[in-house]
C-alpha cells in the first residue's frame, strides 16, 4: 500500500484488509462529532436529552432499513458526541435490490472486491457506504439547525463474532448514557 495518493499523506483504512463489509454479519458501529463537540444534547440523571440535532441523529438512524432493507438494526443510542448502534446486514435472497443514498438511486448489485481496492470503489451496500449515507443526510438536515455541525471523518467498526459479543454489546449500547462520565468520549 503507498504512503502517498496524489503526492498527499493518506491513512491506511482501518477497516480489516481480509473482510469484505458487505458479508451477512452484524456490525458494532460508533461515529464521533467533530472535536467531539456536544451537538446531540446533554444527559442528566442518567438519561440523554436529546437536542433538535440529536433527534434528527436518531431519526435518520431507524430509517436506515428504508433505504437499505437488507440491514436490521440491534440496539442505537445517541449520546452528547457520538452514536453507537448495531447494523445486521441480512442479505436473504439474491435478486438485485435498491440502494437510496438520498436522491442517489441504483440497481448495482453487491460488489465483492475485498480490503485495500476499495479505496477506490467501496461497494454498495457495504457498512462504510451505509455509514456514509447516515452520516450524510444527518449533516444536511444538522447544517439547517447549526451550520458548524460535523463529523470526525472516520467512524469505528468491529464486527461482532458471536452471540455473548453482541449480547454484550448490546447491553453497553444500553447502559451507556447512565455511564457517561465513564466514559471513553466523556468531555464536558
Amino acid at each position: 500500500m503507498q504512503n502517498k495518493f496524489q503526492n498527499k499523506y493518506r491513512i491506511p483504512s482501518a477497516r480489516l484488509q481480509t473482510w469484505d463489509y458487505a458479508n451477512n454479519g452484524a456490525y458494532f458501529i460508533t461515529i464521533c462529532t467533530q472535536n467531539r463537540e456536544h451537538f446531540f444534547g446533554n444527559i442528566k440523571n442518567g438519561i440523554m436529552q436529546l437536542s433538535e440535532i440529536g433527534k434528527l441523529a436518531a431519526q435518520f438512524w431507524y430509517e436506515i432499513p428504508n433505504h437499505f432493507p437488507m440491514v436490521e438494526l440491534g440496539n442505537f443510542v445517541v449520546m452528547p458526541n457520538h452514536v453507537h448502534g448495531i447494523l445486521i446486514i441480512d442479505k436473504t435472497n439474491d435478486e438485485p435490490f435498491v440502494e437510496t443514498r438520498q436522491c442517489l438511486v441504483s440497481n448495482i448489485e453487491t460488489n465483492s472486491i475485498i480490503g485495500s481496492s476499495r479505496f477506490q470503489n467501496q461497494g454498495k451496500n457495504t457498512i462504510s457506504s451505509i455509514v456514509g449515507s447516515y452520516k450524510s443526510i444527518v449533516t444536511k438536515m444538522s447544517r439547517q439547525i447549526n451550520p458548524n455541525f460535523g463529523w470526525q471523518s472516520r467512524f469505528h467498526d468491529h464486527i461482532i463474532r458471536n452471540s455473548e459479543s453482541f449480547d454484550n454489546i448490546q447491553h453497553y449500547i444500553e447502559q451507556n448514557p447512565s455511564k457517561w462520565k465513564e466514559d471513553t468520549f466523556y468531555k464536558l
